[in-house]
């Protein structure tokens, strides 16, 4: 972390001030979490963890021969009807934790090897994210990656610039009307793509060192059957608007499931070839493509 110990304090006021009327996201609920009421993310005044532990399953540069340290924190802003992990987002399996607890965990897996502690979809539980980080600020040696959605809200992106070293945002769709459809938000490609140009701002180009990511921006994009992503919208704005040095991971491992299957077009696997011209196109673009 770049940011003092004393301001991180000051960060972490400020979010918790924000629980108060909710806005943390941009789905602004406007609920009183500090009394334990719940908006759209069921999370009240504890932040929910589902799992935790060394994963393999990620890039290649943010799990080198440890692993990273993965927190998979319970709720979310969105409504993915193809979500693949929707018992964890949707029905919010896990148990309610205290930031003291949380700590704990980022020094175990610490201490364990992760090469990271890798905060997945930790958009809703920011106060308490930035609390935990501040009870071990003196404690912890390695980099914290921030894995959301990208459905973000600047304001608390802000919070976190000098806290989070690596970025790794879903950008997930290039139209609005196709997001609210399958995922439930209208806005989704205009806050998207802001909050990552915020990501960008903070942190740059993503910085590799003997293999392993040390700081900055990866994009995520999993591509959808029958371009419904708008997957080229994407990666063009990411290459004319974010930055052309980016890495992006293009992702084919869309399956149907969780409500998949009420959508006639989403209820099939993505074809190698779906995915190979999304693919072939952010080469020609000149993105970096991580995997």
């Amino acid at each position: 972390m770049r940011v003092s110990k004393e301001e991180l304090k000051r960060r972490v006021v400020k979010a918790y001030s924000i629980l108060k009327s909710c806005t943390l996201c941009p789905r602004k609920c406007r609920v009183n979490r500090l009394e334990n009421e719940m908006g759209l993310c069921r999370t009240g005044n504890k932040a929910i963890v589902s799992s935790f532990g060394l994963h393999f399953g990620e890039e290649r540069v943010l799990v080198g021969g440890r692993g990273s340290g993965t927190i998979f924190f319970a709720g979310c802003s969105l409504r993915c009807v193809f979500c693949q992990n929707y018992t964890i987002s949707q029905y919010v399996e896990g148990t309610p934790i205290s930031n003291l607890n949380l700590a704990k965990i980022f020094l175990l897996l610490q201490r364990q090897g992760a090469i990271n502690i890798n905060l997945v979809t930790p958009s809703h539980v920011v106060p308490m994210i930035l609390e935990a980080l501040y009870l071990v600020y003196d404690d912890i040696r390695i980099p914290i990656l921030y894995n959301s959605s990208g459905y973000d809200s600047i304001e608390t992106l802000k919070l976190l610039d000098g806290v989070i070293d690596i970025y790794m945002p879903d950008f997930k769709y290039g139209d609005n009307e196709k997001a609210f459809k399958y995922s439930g938000v209208k806005d989704y490609f205009d806050v998207a793509k802001e909050a990552i140009k915020e990501m960008q701002r903070q942190v740059g180009d993503l910085v590799i060192e003997k293999g392993i990511a040390k700081r900055g921006l990866l994009i995520r994009h999993l591509v959808l059957p029958q371009g419904l992503a708008d997957s080229k919208k994407v990666l063009d704005t990411i290459k004319n608007e974010i930055s052309s040095n980016v890495y992006v991971n293009v992702m084919d491992q869309y399956y149907p499931t969780f409500r998949a299957y009420e959508f006639p077009e989403l209820s099939r696997r993505l074809t190698s070839n779906e995915y190979d011209e999304v693919r072939n196109y952010a080469i020609s673009l000149g993105l970096r493509l991580a995997e």
